[in-house]
């Protein structure tokens, strides 16, 4: 008898982290699930990944997706118990979602109606109690549907409905196996999901505990403050002989910068065409590809003092030669040795005209030690679009390095980065260049007067600004500015850009 391959018989059950391309089908399983109910969108999917991708869950069987579920941290003591969906996940998008926060809360669970007898359900709960036990939370919340309410609306009020299935009188397919998984009641909510008709808009508030959690003695028990201290350098263009006297200034700013124990040293934009005046170049696109060729000079210099003097370095932006192509690119040198760079999106038509720079593709928010933060050149501050996706990307800090040689130009920045500070609830930096140049083409002349910005709200500077350079003069600017004043104005501040934005009639097509 031939030995039998067991391998065709297998199927193969598997749980783990949904990801980008598992979207059309969580898309048509929540169809099948709740088909009275409006789906997901792309938008909101793709920020659940971006933001909190582990608490992100799917069950695939014999390769399709047969369950999945949803889910984000928060600290509920900061919600009010009759709190709506919406509320408590930003509707849907989870831009709220705070890694320090004591709680996960479950958006959503699904199991296809097919495959509901294969305890696909209890995975999906299990795996979220293991990642509350690995994250040391306190415990699992969620607002379960009570969706056999409405055959028995005539009999009973919600707070009775719910008492008959705790007692076993009534079988509701979600809550009773909720409380089969650990789940005790805490209180019945009204107005809760508005388009869940079968429940009548009612759900249970829901509590597991962990009783593994361990109370330590961290940070975020104890946070009244996060503050986090910029050193923002107004940088002279001056005539040069080398690298190494390039070098040399730079290296001076980043001292002064870690002697006032600054968290990040910030440079202007392409304040390394100051190389140029001593390369024999005079057409303006030849003496750029020139400066290219000390991109790895550049970035070593960077790395080396943003681990020597113990500070995150924004690093201005420089050209850089890519396949060809020139583009002009921001780095942020972390004080670990790390690096992570942002392209300048919106190319101007005088970096065009003279240069022949290419756009970047991409907008990116960088972890660092003091929270998220993202990088936007000059330019891309000038378009409102790209800060609000950084910031529902988890951004706190947009560092905006500039360079421009008049008055007007210079306006148009610090304008729109004061605007984008106060729409999107966060801090914005910006900082330019000052003196002249006249050994450069295209580059002999600057206007600048770098700033730190704030929303404009009581709990900030009055009108808005931590500090500010004065005009065209060499020097540095160091102010704090604190995180978690800026987390609580972002729930209650006198007016909450980011939590009244009226998704439902607008939103932001953001095209990876």
């Amino acid at each position: 008898m031939k030995e039998i391959d067991v391998s065709k018989y297998e199927k193969k059950i598997e749980l783990r982290n949904i990801a980008k391309n598992d979207f059309q089908e969580i898309l048509q399983l929540q169809k099948q699930c709740f088909p009275n109910m409006e789906p997901w969108k792309i938008e909101q999917l793709e920020s659940h990944i971006e933001i909190f991708p582990e608490g992100q869950f799917c069950v695939e069987y014999d390769g399709k997706i047969i369950g999945s579920s949803s889910s984000l941290i928060v600290n509920f003591d900061e919600y009010d118990d009759q709190h709506t969906w919406d509320e408590i996940t930003d509707n849907g998008y989870i831009t709220n979602h705070d890694p320090e926060g004591y709680n996960l809360y479950g958006m959503e669970i699904m199991v296809h109606p097919e495959f509901r007898r294969m305890k696909i359900g209890r995975r999906l709960y299990e795996a979220r109690k293991d990642l509350v036990r690995n994250l040391n939370l306190k415990s699992i919340i969620i607002g379960g549907r009570i969706p056999k309410y409405y055959e028995y609306a005539n009999q009973y009020t919600p707070r009775q409905y719910v008492e008959e299935v705790i007692h076993h009188n009534i079988y509701d397919p979600v809550l009773t196996f909720q409380i089969m998984n650990g789940f005790t009641l805490k209180r019945v909510n009204k107005n809760y999901l508005a388009d869940d008709n079968a429940s009548m808009k009612y759900a249970t508030l829901m509590e597991w505990n962990n009783v593994d959690y361990q109370p330590i003695n961290s940070k975020r028990h104890f946070k009244t403050s996060f503050p986090v201290r910029i050193c923002v350098i107004q940088y002279s263009m001056k005539k040069i002989d080398s690298f190494d006297d390039f070098a040399q200034q730079c290296e001076f700013y980043v001292d002064v910068s870690s002697s006032y124990q600054s968290d990040f040293a910030v440079f202007p934009e392409i304040f390394t065409t100051q190389l140029l005046s001593f390369i024999e170049e005079k057409s303006p696109s030849q003496s750029i590809r020139r400066l290219t060729e000390f991109t790895e000079e550049y970035i070593s210099l960077f790395n080396g003092l943003a681990v020597k003097y113990n500070v995150n370095i924004i690093g201005g932006s420089h050209f850089v030669e890519e396949e060809g192509k020139i583009y002009n690119i921001a780095y942020l040198f972390r004080r670990d040795g790390t690096i992570e760079k942002q392209y300048k999106l919106h190319v101007t038509p005088n970096e065009r005209k003279y240069w022949g720079i290419t756009g970047g593709d991409e907008v990116k928010v960088f972890d660092t030690d003091c929270g998220k933060i993202a990088i936007q050149i000059c330019y891309d501050i000038e378009f409102p679009e790209l800060a609000r996706i950084a910031t529902d990307k988890g951004a706190n800090i947009i560092f905006t390095p500039f360079c421009t040689d008049e008055r007007q130009g210079f306006l148009r920045v610090k304008y729109c980065a004061q605007a984008r500070a106060i729409e999107n609830q966060v801090y914005t930096v910006i900082s330019g260049t000052v003196g002249n140049l006249s050994e450069a083409e295209n580059m002999d002349i600057q206007y600048a007067q770098s700033a730190i910005f704030t929303p404009s709200d009581f709990t900030f500077p009055r009108d808005g600004i931590e500090g500010e350079c004065p005009t065209n003069i060499e020097t540095v600017i160091v102010g704090d500015v604190d995180l978690e004043i800026l987390r609580r104005h972002r729930k209650s501040g006198n007016v909450t850009q980011l939590k009244d934005r009226r998704k439902d009639i607008y939103e932001i097509n953001y095209k990876k």
